[in-house]
């Protein structure tokens, strides 16, 4: 069947769709937003797209209708800027159809009963609703969230109530509009929707009710602007703009950062981690359309750069931490709780070409007369973890009588091993990396050669929803750190920032 035939068939067959073009006068060519949305969250969705025309000149196309109906189009379009679901198992199927990227949370719902103002037919249960007596409407699992939840978490129960049910609409609107009117006695709807109905009242159920869905908006991976796209989805979010009009109109907002037209970002990263990130994050902030400062040192530079901010409260705090190693998590873990253990890095002993000074272990480093190359404990990762491992080994003040040089970052060291000032230093191998032509590595003892980098988003950062998506772009971008020498950990869950596993001789005094 011919593609423009099949996508004809299917807007005839969800009647209830319905489009609407919100326009501006000061709206240029190329500023239109083409947004899908869920009948359930048309009146936000019209009052926040209007404002948002009002303030920034952007027109905005809305096209309403049930969740499922409009990802089957989207399937077959390919075509709009955002789509806002009401329930997040729809978003994960669009996007294992690839067609939405990021995804920014609106409203927390709940399903609930719906019945008349008063409660005239005393429906209290879900057994209330079997009842022969009682006239129930459901909206079709297929084409509406509401639907496919209920469906969902009453398992072989639904098909009883979807047996009696007098009529089974497209959208939670409809099946809302039928108890007003008194078409029937109940239907199920999401607990947001009463809010727009006022002569109806909400029933909870325990069967229904402690379940929650977030609303979401996904850019679609059809988006004509991926930033004019993101920008619109962050107001709709913004507890500011969006957000208060979710509330006004009884939804439950689920938090967003605070609304800028072009937010800042502030990243502070050890600079192991450099070789992997700086284009990453170039990429992340054009396509985000934000500005973002990145700070790369020694991860004790970094830490005690926080300290002497004293707290979070100064602009310059960062919003993000990328560490060299989780042993430079707890100075500043009442600001970063929780992180994610992006990747490993190892340690080496680097030489010149050859090994000319026949370097192969660390008690090596100690012999008189050679010239080494450390880290400075007190700025670096690197250099905190070479005296934690030489400490550890009774090597720390052998080999530090020969270090003629402690600088912040391995890279100065690599630097210095090619003009020859150096006859070995301890770097990471990524330092390294590109670099055979000039440097061999000696491996060190496999139980203390490793760091491993975790990436921690500030806790009470006004930007915290962009920090956990610049986590995810990285974590959609393996190959660029795998290409840089670091060993990928990245798909594992969050773990609080008190749980971290750290060697007693890598604690921190």
């Amino acid at each position: 069947m011919p593609r423009k035939l099949l996508a004809l068939i299917l807007l005839a067959a969800a009647g209830t769709l319905a489009f609407y073009s919100l326009r501006s006068g000061s709206g240029q060519p190329g500023q239109t937003l083409t947004v899908y949305c869920a009948a359930g969250l048309k009146k936000p969705v019209e009052a926040i797209a209007a404002q948002y025309q009002k303030e920034l000149g952007v027109s905005i196309s809305l096209q309403f209708g049930g969740t499922g109906t409009l990802l089957t189009q989207l399937r077959v379009a390919n075509r709009g800027d955002l789509f806002i679901a009401a329930d997040e198992g729809s978003l994960a199927d669009a996007r294992k159809l690839k067609v939405t990227r990021e995804v920014l949370p609106l409203a927390i719902q709940r399903p609930v009963i719906a019945v008349a103002k008063g409660n005239p037919k005393n429906i209290r249960t879900l057994a209330d609703l079997e009842k022969p007596s009682i006239r129930l409407a459901l909206t079709n699992p297929e084409a509406a969230s509401i639907g496919k939840i209920t469906q969902k978490l009453l398992g072989p129960r639904w098909e009883g109530l979807a047996k009696k049910a007098v009529v089974m609409k497209p959208t939670v609107t409809e099946v809302a509009a039928d108890t007003q009117l008194g078409a029937v006695d109940a239907s199920l709807v999401w607990d947001s929707t009463l809010a727009q109905f006022k002569d109806l009242e909400m029933v909870k159920v325990p069967e229904l009710s402690t379940h929650e869905e977030k609303a979401s908006a996904a850019i679609l991976s059809s988006a004509t602007s991926s930033t004019e796209a993101l920008k619109f989805a962050r107001y709709l979010a913004a507890p500011d703009k969006g957000g208060a009009a979710f509330k006004s109109l009884g939804f439950q907002p689920a938090g967003g950062d605070k609304w800028a037209v072009k937010p800042e970002l502030i990243l502070y990263s050890g600079g192991v981690n450099r070789p992997a990130i700086e284009k990453l994050v170039q990429d992340f902030a054009t396509r985000e359309g934000i500005s973002i400062t990145t700070i790369f040192n020694g991860c004790g530079i970094l830490c005690a750069a926080m300290k002497t901010m004293g707290d979070s409260s100064s602009p310059k705090f960062p919003d993000v931490y990328y560490a060299c190693d989780v042993c430079f998590v707890p100075p500043v873990a009442e600001h970063f709780p929780e992180a994610v253990l992006l990747t490993e890095a190892q340690i080496v002993i680097a030489v010149p070409k050859g090994n000319p000074k026949n370097v192969q272990t660390l008690a090596d480093l100690a012999r008189p007369g050679l010239k080494v190359g450390l880290c400075n404990a007190e700025q670096s990762t690197l250099g905190f973890m070479t005296q934690g491992i030489l400490k550890s080994m009774n090597l720390l003040e052998s080999v530090s009588k020969n270090a003629s040089s402690q600088v912040p970052t391995g890279d100065f060291l690599v630097n210095q091993l090619r003009t020859g000032s150096l006859d070995a230093a301890v770097v990471y191998q990524i330092n390294i990396q590109n670099q055979a032509a000039h440097f061999d590595s000696i491996p060190l003892p496999a139980d203390k050669a490793k760091a491993i980098q975790p990436f921690a988003v500030r806790a009470n950062s006004p930007n915290k929803q962009l920090g956990n998506r610049m986590l995810v772009w990285l974590q959609e971008n393996q190959k660029s750190f795998t290409d840089a020498g670091f060993v990928w950990k990245g798909d594992s869950p969050a773990i609080k920032s008190s749980d971290l596993e750290i060697p007693e001789w890598l604690k921190q005094k």
